[in-house]
C-alpha cells in the first residue's frame, strides 16, 4: 500500500487571526423616514433579500470604496 504525501495545511493560528480580524465589534444605527422605509422594503421584497443588514453594509461600503479609489492622493 502506497503512503500518502502529506499537504502542508494551513496554519491553524492564521485563520484564527484571520477571523478575528472579520468580527464586527462596532455598532452604527441607522434611521430612515417613512417614503426611505418603504423603498427599503419594495427592493427587498421585489429582489429577495433576505438581511437587510448585509445589504446596508455591501451598499454603505461600495460607494465609501469607489469614492476612496476615485479620491487617492497623488504625488504629482
Amino acid at each position: 500500500m502506497a503512503r500518502r504525501k502529506k499537504i502542508p495545511g494551513v496554519d491553524p493560528l492564521y485563520l484564527e487571526k484571520q477571523r478575528e480580524m472579520l468580527l464586527r465589534r462596532n455598532r452604527h444605527v441607522l434611521l430612515f423616514n417613512d417614503s426611505e422605509m418603504a423603498a427599503i422594503d419594495e427592493y427587498c421584497s421585489r429582489f429577495g433579500v433576505r438581511s437587510r443588514s448585509a445589504l446596508f453594509r455591501e451598499a454603505i461600503m461600495s460607494k465609501v470604496l469607489s469614492e476612496l479609489e476615485e479620491n487617492h492622493p497623488t504625488l504629482f
